[in-house]
C-alpha cells in the first residue's frame, strides 16, 4: 500500500538547480514554515530561528561563499536555520519556554540537571543538533506540496556570518535549505539495501 507519507518521502531529493521563473506561492510559504515550528524539540525549548531570505542581491552575494552551488540563486526562498547559543537555565529565552510546561518548577529542575553542568562548547553542539530535526520537518512539508528542496551544509562560515544580519548574541548559523521548484526531472534514487541500515534486536 502506497501511503501520502511515502509519497512524499519520495518527492523530497536534494535539488541541485531549480527554476529561477517559478516562486513558492506565500500562502504555500507560509504553511511549510508553519508546519516546522510545530517541530519537536527538546524539553519544548525551540532553540531555533529561521531566517527567509527572499533578497536576490543577497543570495547572489552569498553564493560565491557558498561554493558557488546554483541552488543559492536559483531557488525561490533560501532558509538559513539558527541555532541559539544561550541555552542556560537562566536565559529569558529558556525561562519564557519551560513557563509555558505544565509542571515548571519541575520542568526547570530537570533542565538544570540536564544543562547547566555542561560547557559551553557542548551545550552550542546539542544546540546545533535541534536544527536538524526542523530540517527534516521543513523539507518533508515543502514536498508534501510539491515544493522542492536541498539542504546546504557547504558554505565559508566566517564570510556568510559577517553577510547576514540577525541577532548574533543569541543566535549562530547552522545551515541553509534552498526551496523552490525543480528545473530538471529528479535522477533515480541509489540507496543502501533495507536489510544493510536496518537491524532488528530481539
Amino acid at each position: 500500500m502506497i501511503t501520502n507519507f511515502q509519497k512524499i518521502v519520495n518527492f523530497r531529493h536534494a535539488c541541485k538547480l531549480f527554476d529561477d521563473s517559478k516562486k513558492i506561492p506565500s500562502e504555500i510559504l507560509k504553511q511549510i514554515l508553519e508546519d516546522t515550528i510545530l517541530t519537536p524539540s527538546s524539553f519544548g525549548i525551540e532553540g531555533w530561528k529561521f531566517l527567509v531570505i527572499q533578497n536576490q542581491e543577497l543570495k547572489e552575494k552569498l553564493k560565491p561563499h557558498c561554493w558557488n552551488q546554483p541552488q543559492i540563486t536559483t531557488c525561490s526562498e533560501l532558509v538559513v536555520l539558527l541555532y541559539r547559543k544561550n541555552m542556560k537555565s537562566n536565559d529569558k529565552y529558556v525561562l519564557e519556554s519551560l513557563k509555558r510546561r505544565k509542571y515548571f518548577e519541575k520542568s526547570l529542575e530537570k533542565y538544570k540537571e540536564f544543562i547547566d553542568y555542561r560547557d559551553q562548547k557542548d551545550i552550542e553542539c546539542w544546540s546545533k543538533a535541534q536544527t536538524y530535526i526542523a530540517s527534516a520537518f521543513l523539507m518533508l512539508s515543502a514536498a508534501s506540496f510539491e515544493v522542492d528542496s536541498c539542504p546546504i551544509e557547504g558554505y565559508e562560515y566566517q564570510k556568510v556570518y559577517d553577510l547576514l544580519d540577525f541577532d548574533k548574541e543569541n543566535y549562530d548559523l547552522s545551515y541553509m535549505i534552498a526551496l523552490g521548484y525543480r528545473a530538471k526531472p529528479q535522477q533515480k534514487r541509489d540507496r543502501r539495501s533495507f536489510d544493510e541500515l536496518v537491524e532488528f534486536i530481539r
